[in-house]
């Protein structure tokens, strides 16, 4: 399960570009690709270091008019399903 205070990184078996904004992500396990919009494309970016997420979520409410509960919500949901998909790396 991924909280709030679980550090997560990009996994090292994958490599992404930007495009235009948004990001395309290629698994190397897989041969899958995957695309983010732009706020998941920033999101992306902030977690080519490890950080945890509640540095990544304060981040996304600095920069984004967003409710706190609701951005949490769906940062959670995003790591989640990168996660499923060997996208990302998460430890509590």
């Amino acid at each position: 399960m991924i909280l709030i205070g679980s550090t997560i990184v990009a996994a090292k078996d994958q490599v992404s570009c930007d495009l235009a904004g948004e990001t395309a992500i290629l698994s190397l396990r897989n041969g899958v690709y995957y695309g983010l919009d732009a706020l998941g494309a920033r999101i992306w970016n902030l977690i080519q270091e490890t950080r945890q997420v509640s540095q990544i979520r304060d981040v996304i409410l600095e920069q984004y008019e967003v409710d706190a509960t609701r951005c949490e919500f769906d940062l959670l949901r995003l790591i989640e399903e990168l996660a499923a998909q060997g996208l990302v790396a998460v430890s509590s």
